[in-house]
């Protein structure tokens, strides 16, 4: 069983002690696959090397298997970690390369050939294993150093955004091995990446981090359509939501987010809600995905009371999807996912109506979310 459990841990570097890592608390279960997510500086590689002990920690308690590792030299930790620049060995041999962890730990020479051609095999890079790196491509270069940590059947991989030097094609089929390696290996999985696409469609539970600071964990889905705040809200999803803000004022019986060019009727599972916590007549953020305003006559006729007009500034056709940029008279473009067969001008006008149930609400100072969805 391989779980890892943070305990208020925190990292600062220099005299001024200025924390990299805030009080980082998480438990992480056996075979899950775990990603840290945030911006450069969030501190999420700085938390995998505390695990992995490449990184003393400041403060507070890392379990691995209920085993507290704060002292724990990194090669009696029982992790491997695959890095960003593959750190494969230029004069060895793929063979070399993958046997090489194994040949420091003693092991006998035909239990380590049985290790790396398994390994091999797995990964399908067979018919490489007597090449040197400088005959491989990206893609190859990092199945080899997955088969280095694959190799040595870890508790736990740690990977520090290892698709980051590959390009894009290439990123997208590394993600569907690297999940059906998981699937196959059922070993507890870290994986840091800035990339949020990579963390939406890998992770069984993502870590979102600002400025060293968990800001949510959860499920992809979750963190996508609940987000805690403004920051996730704005950092998962590409293009990222849209925030507006008004004041909730209520006009004949009904609660409606207002601003100076027009106002939204707010349904009533919502309106109960934010009226409960006695916003009404107070500043907030709306918070909408460009995929819940739509130019449909059916979410037209679903939200009469919730349209908004603007002027085509311009758009992205994005192949499956066009992206519409609106003027709405706020310091920022309405962006609006639509059909790709829709066609608009610049300057021209465009209605569009908001999926009002899919709406969020957020504390315009804090950012934190109102609404429970």
């Amino acid at each position: 069983m391989s779980r890892i459990l943070f305990n208020h841990v925190y990292k600062h570097y220099g005299k001024d002690k200025l924390p990299v890592v805030k009080d980082f608390n998480l438990e992480i279960e056996d075979k899950e696959f775990v990603v840290f997510v945030g911006p450069s500086g969030c501190g999420k590689s700085t938390t995998l090397r505390m695990i992995a002990g490449l990184e003393d920690i400041s403060k507070g308690e890392i379990y691995i298997n209920n085993v507290l590792v704060n002292d724990l030299p990194p090669k009696d930790r029982d992790i491997a970690m695959v890095f960003q620049n593959y750190a494969l060995y230029p004069n060895m041999s793929v063979y070399e390369n993958i046997a090489f962890g194994l040949r420091l730990r003693k092991m006998p020479k035909h239990e380590i050939d049985i290790a790396v051609k398994r390994a091999a095999r797995v990964l399908e890079i067979e018919q490489y294993l007597e090449r040197k790196p400088k005959q491989l491509s990206g893609g190859q270069r990092q199945r080899v150093a997955l088969g280095r940590a694959i190799v040595r059947n870890p508790e736990v991989f740690l990977m520090d955004e290892p698709l980051s030097n590959l390009d894009a094609k290439l990123r997208v089929q590394m993600r569907a091995e690297l999940i059906r390696l998981h699937k196959q290996l059922e070993v507890t999985t870290i994986y840091v990446t800035h990339d949020q696409t990579e963390a939406m469609t890998m992770a069984n539970r993502i870590v979102v981090m600002k400025d060293g600071i968990i800001q949510q964990v959860d499920t992809p889905e979750e963190v996508y359509n609940n987000p805690s705040n403004t920051f996730v809200a704005s950092f998962i999803g590409s293009p990222p939501m849209n925030f507006i803000d008004g004041r909730l004022e209520e006009h004949g019986g009904k609660l409606e987010f207002h601003t100076s060019r027009f106002a939204l009727e707010i349904p009533l599972g919502k309106a109960k809600e934010l009226t409960a916590k006695r916003l009404v007549n107070k500043v907030v953020t709306l918070g909408v995905r460009p995929e819940n305003i739509s130019v449909d006559q059916i979410v037209f006729d679903a939200f009469p009371n919730a349209v908004v007009n603007g002027i085509h500034k311009f758009n992205e056709l994005m192949g499956a999807d066009r992206f519409l940029h609106l003027d709405i008279g706020g310091p920022n473009m309405l962006v609006v996912r639509t059909s790709p067969r829709n066609f608009y001008n610049d300057e021209m006008k465009v209605s569009v109506a908001f999926d009002m149930h899919k709406a969020l609400f957020f504390d315009r100072d804090s950012g934190v979310r109102l609404t429970e969805s």
